[in-house]
């Protein structure tokens, strides 16, 4: 289940986990997938999205607003039902890769495995070099520690943990977990995939919804960055600074392209909890669902 973190200041900073369960969290059927303008009106991209790895989130469940919405855009979405290899991977230009995990459950002690053997993670790793394009999306724990793995081969530290900020949080969901950036703070970075292609594809506000932190390689480059005040926790351990890392990374790697995510439903529509809570793109005020465009956009090279 996704669990939202609440960080609440006192004498010692504590954290108060609030779960929400898999019945209560579910894809908004009512969220607007259509694109006006679609970046390819024939012969779009392949994408390959894994649903191989006890993936939390697939193409027709809880991320089929983002399949719908890149779909709608002109990407051609083939859900991955086979273990990652040079044959199953030929073929297609991007990889998506949402929070797999080592069991079926997330609840479930051998969640926390690793997601992928070694073998697949340097077919990956290898076709990226060739120049695929890889989004890899890895939430807060146990996904850390299922995707760590992948995360070696591009030299990414996953923290494992929760994130949260609670000065930088969303003051209305009241959850310090829930992180805005900005481009007026200076966390929500300049790089083409902030800037899309024109005025119009600009992001200037998005947000996590409760995630881990990353740490990229000195050649790649946080445009999601966490503030001073963020910190990385436990349940009942004590919180550790989160300072200099990150929620999301972009690099090259060989000729191809890679986009790491360390929160999942940033992308995703969904309602969560009994109050139906929008989680994800169609949350009002944020520019989530530009960030998905442009986040295919750059790694399909439609922007440089």
């Amino acid at each position: 289940m996704k669990k939202l973190v609440l960080l609440v200041a006192c004498s010692a900073v504590s954290i108060l986990l609030m779960p929400v369960s898999q019945a209560q969290q579910i894809a908004d059927p009512n969220f607007d997938t259509k694109v006006a303008h679609p970046a390819y009106t024939k012969n779009g991209p392949k994408v390959l999205f894994d649903e191989a790895h006890n993936n939390f989130h697939t193409a027709g469940g809880r991320y089929k607003p983002f399949a719908d919405l890149i779909t709608s855009d002109g990407y051609q979405v083939t859900p991955g039902k086979e273990k990652f290899s040079a044959q199953v991977l030929k073929g297609f230009k991007i990889l998506v890769i949402s929070n797999a995990l080592g069991a079926a459950q997330m609840n479930m002690p051998e969640a926390a495995n690793p997601a992928f053997t070694d073998a697949e993670c340097d077919a990956v790793r290898d076709w990226v070099k060739r120049g695929g394009a890889l989004l890899l999306i890895a939430d807060h724990a146990p996904m850390g520690s299922a995707n760590q793995i992948l995360g070696d081969r591009f030299g990414v530290n996953m923290s494992k943990k929760y994130t949260g900020d609670e000065p930088n949080s969303d003051k209305e969901s009241k959850n310090a977990g829930f992180i805005i950036y900005t481009r007026e703070s200076g966390r929500l970075a300049d790089h083409a995939i902030t800037r899309g292609r024109n005025d119009s594809e600009r992001i200037n506000k998005i947000i996590a919804f409760t995630g881990q932190s990353l740490k990229g390689p000195p050649d790649s480059f946080a445009f999601m960055r966490l503030s001073d005040t963020a910190v990385d926790v436990m349940p009942n351990t004590t919180p550790i600074s989160a300072a200099g890392r990150a929620q999301g990374l972009v690099m090259t790697s060989g000729k191809g392209r890679v986009v790491l995510l360390g929160e999942a439903a940033m992308l995703s529509a969904q309602l969560a909890g009994p109050n139906k809570m929008p989680f994800g793109m169609n949350r009002p005020g944020i520019d989530n669902r530009q960030l998905a465009l442009n986040v295919m956009h750059w790694l399909s090279r439609l922007i440089k």
